[in-house]
């Protein structure tokens, strides 16, 4: 999973991939046109003697044509950008599918249709013109598929629209495009497009309440939770509820990777995640507790049970 630009899986990027296309052979060609221009000039006029070159005061034919071939290039690379914007952009009819919301450093990712919020890994069904609002909760972040679709900002106080259609099941690199602070190299997502019956399930699965734990430890894990500042921050749905100041938890052990493509979801790195985030994070939001072992054990055994 890479960000490569020259790989599009939609119709939107194929758009953006075709007027890249156009512009770098247009501009490889300018530049042959007056590389080769220099080249001639210097050999054909260079000074062969002492005497007073023959002066050119001007020639209509050309500046005839240097006149109209630029115009004429500026209207087609013109007229190429709008048929792009159209097929990228679309007029907006209706309210959104996803909501993706810039924080730092994450991306709360929320289904306004299913009810239910998760965090930096994006799904999308093959084949579906998906509506995606745009926003940021503090400072200007970019929302950014290379192989899915154009760069948008996410602004505070402003909602901003983006459609994508995927193609091609696969797990896609997302990254915040606009320099956003300290860890702005790790605000990075992922975009996971599924067939549809595979989207459903999902939705369906998300929508479900966090399962209530089994083991002695994830239980104990379970009160601590609620006795430490992490109810302060973190929504649990079916245990806790709490405005997203910071990742929704209802189902993070589903999840492939930690604290915005930082870490490999697994039972070791959440457990040093919980034991020094701002080690493996520094500058993030994420306090250090300074938990004891046996409450890195609880804790990480609770958050295991979210699957």
């Amino acid at each position: 999973m890479h960000l490569r630009v020259l790989s599009p899986a939609s119709p939107q990027a194929v758009a953006l991939l075709s007027v890249w296309n156009v512009c770098f052979w247009v501009c490889g060609l300018i530049l042959a046109v007056v590389t080769i221009a220099i080249l001639y000039i210097m050999i054909r006029f260079r000074r062969r003697d002492a005497s007073e070159p023959v002066q050119t005061t001007g020639n209509q034919k050309i500046e005839i044509a240097w006149t109209i071939v630029p115009i004429l290039l500026v209207t087609f690379l013109f007229a190429l950008g709008v048929v792009a914007a159209r097929a990228v952009d679309r007029p907006i009819r209706r309210a959104p599918d996803i909501l993706v919301i810039g924080h730092q450093w994450w991306w709360e990712v929320r289904y306004p249709a299913s009810g239910f919020t998760t965090a930096n890994e994006v799904h999308l069904p093959i084949g579906r013109d998906m509506l995606i609002g745009i926003e940021s909760a503090d400072v200007i972040h970019d929302f950014w598929v290379p192989r899915l679709g154009r760069k948008i900002d996410a602004i505070p106080g402003r909602r901003n629209f983006v459609w994508i259609r995927a193609e091609e099941a696969g797990e896609y690199a997302g990254a915040c495009a606009e320099y956003c602070g300290a860890q702005h190299a790790w605000m990075r997502f992922r975009v996971d497009v599924q067939p549809p019956a595979a989207y459903d399930a999902w939705l369906t699965h998300q929508s479900a309440p966090a399962a209530e734990p089994a083991t002695a430890d994830a239980k104990l894990g379970q009160t601590l939770f609620g006795q430490l500042t992490c109810e302060s921050c973190h929504n649990i749905t079916g245990f806790h509820k709490q405005e997203p100041y910071a990742p929704d938890l209802t189902h993070v052990a589903s999840r492939q990777m930690l604290a915005a493509e930082r870490l490999e979801n697994t039972p070791s790195n959440l457990r040093d995640w919980l034991h020094e985030p701002d080690v493996l994070k520094p500058g993030s939001f994420m306090p250090n507790l300074k938990l004891s072992d046996s409450d890195l054990s609880r804790l990480t055994a609770y958050l295991e049970t979210l699957q």
